[in-house]
């Protein structure tokens, strides 16, 4: 306790007198006092060091920098993978919403070499979608000099690219096998007027039908929709509306999410596509012969997909596996195999739906 006080002590400012106001004896004194204060002061100071203890503040250069508290190093890391990730999606979701027509149509305006049709007896045609929008074509009915009342007839949608000077080679090849053929593009390809759309795609195969049915008079049993890649779900829509004898599509899909999926299937773009392109969904209603033809080579769109459809459908069907090169037009590279094996399905097709002979009378509608 005396120690305490006398720390106290030493807090409070005392008045001394200057030394040299004082006699020698005095002095003495006062050094003895002096002495004795100091060691009170180093007693007190050992025991009390926070009360007698100064803080001195040291210079800004001289100070310490300050560190962030920081948690354990691979929580860091985590965040700065979740943030990377969720940009990348964020990134891959606006170009998805912004430019996923221009995945889906590629069209080119310009032809392959020129617009000549591809052969004699192939003519040029234009007619139009019920918004207006008029489309161009290439028809081919067949030889004058053959029997064409009973030929099967193809209305041909083609895949996602290029245009219809694109598929040349194709169209001889199918004329040659046997068949007539209407080979349109849809709008926004080559000479077509407008923009591509997948709703626009579903009137311009109706559009194409109306074509063949009304300015052609071709009869519906004859009409057989072939369709490939993108054009597949053209078909089957065609064939869903209207009267036909057959569907064929190569290179089918399940829908476009399926694509996606197939596609980046770490990102859950699939989930924010605006164009549905269903072929599952509607070959589910189909109600005439199918014919499902794939490249067991396909990475884009895997076999397994167009087997999926297949399966899905209910009635007559057939599923013919070709190796080829990929996704690339089946009718540019099959072989003899390939055309015989379309030429057959079509024949059979009409035939099943009894489509009369040439001189015959056609069976009449029930009333």
């Amino acid at each position: 306790m005396t120690q305490l006080v006398v720390a106290l002590l030493l807090l409070v400012p005392v008045h001394r007198p200057t030394l040299t106001a004082w006699p020698v004896a005095s002095v003495r004194a006062q050094a003895g006092a002096a002495a004795r204060w100091h060691g009170a002061y180093a007693a007190a100071g050992a025991v009390y060091p926070r009360l007698l203890a100064v803080e001195t503040v040291p210079e800004p250069s001289q100070r310490p920098a300050q560190r962030r508290p920081s948690g354990p190093a691979w929580l860091d890391m985590s965040l700065r993978i979740l943030i990377g990730i969720a940009m990348a999606l964020l990134l891959a979701l606006a170009g998805l919403l912004f430019f996923e027509n221009r995945f889906v149509f590629r069209p080119s305006r310009e032809p392959v070499e020129s617009w000549q049709p591809p052969g004699p007896g192939v003519t040029e045609c234009v007619f139009r979608a019920r918004d207006g929008v008029q489309l161009h074509a290439w028809w081919y009915p067949g030889s004058g000099a053959d029997d064409v009342s009973d030929r099967p007839v193809l209305l041909w949608c083609h895949g996602n690219s290029g245009n219809i000077t694109h598929r040349t080679e194709a169209f001889r090849r199918l004329v040659e096998h046997g068949l007539a053929v209407l080979l349109f593009d849809y709008r926004g390809y080559g000479k077509s007027e407008g923009r591509p759309s997948e709703h626009g795609l579903y009137m311009d195969g109706e559009a194409a039908y109306k074509y063949l049915v009304e300015a052609q008079g071709i009869e519906p049993g004859r009409i057989v929709c072939f369709g490939r890649s993108l054009g597949s779900v053209v078909a089957l829509h065609v064939a869903l509306l209207r009267k036909t004898a057959g569907v064929v599509i190569e290179g089918a899909f399940v829908n476009l999410g399926a694509v996606v999926r197939h596609r980046h299937p770490v990102l859950p773009l699939a989930l924010f596509v605006r164009n549905r392109l269903d072929n599952l969904g509607r070959v589910r209603r189909l109600k005439v012969p199918l014919l499902v033809v794939h490249d067991s080579r396909d990475t884009l769109v895997p076999i397994a997909q167009a087997r999926a459809v297949f399966n899905a459908a209910p009635g007559s069907k057939e599923f013919y596996a070709i190796e080829g090169s990929g996704h690339s037009d089946l009718s540019d590279f099959g072989n003899e195999q390939y055309y015989q094996t379309l030429r057959r399905f079509c024949s059979s097709c009409v035939s099943k739906r009894g489509v009369p002979r040439a001189g015959s009378q056609a069976p009449r509608e029930p009333s």
